[in-house]
């Protein structure tokens, strides 16, 4: 299940994660919004230990929609350490979103995996 935020509650649950968090923001009229809800469920479910994933309904979420200048639904966010990251608008189908999603996970798991490489690493040298 996704988590809902917001306006409220998107401060404690995205600006302040200690993981990156991809928050979707939609409407409940948006037709591509519902399309691209199983991509977006599917890579969650490959990464949620590493990305965050967060849907906004921007209807009712004004301050959010102003704030990042929302132009048209749906739109994702990469967020990292309070800062956007990557914008994804605009993309042309489910496919093209699927591709670029699963370029975002291996970034994310490959820089997760080496941290831990190289944690693992340097916990051997020093013993």
């Amino acid at each position: 299940m996704v988590l809902s935020v917001s306006d409220r509650t998107f401060e404690q649950e995205v600006l302040a994660s200690p993981i990156p968090v991809l928050v979707s923001f939609g409407a409940p009229w948006c037709g591509l919004c519902h399309l691209i809800q199983p991509l977006l469920l599917q890579f969650y479910s490959h990464c949620h230990s590493q990305i965050k994933l967060v849907k906004v309904n921007a209807d009712e979420n004004f301050k959010l929609s102003n704030t990042y200048r929302l132009t048209n639904l749906p739109t994702l966010l990469l967020i990292e350490n309070g800062q956007v990251r990557d914008r994804l608008e605009d993309f042309h189908s489910p496919r093209e979103l699927q591709v670029i999603l699963e370029e975002i996970r291996t970034s994310y798991l490959d820089s997760a995996n080496n941290v831990e490489k190289i944690d693992y690493w340097q916990h051997q040298r020093s013993a």
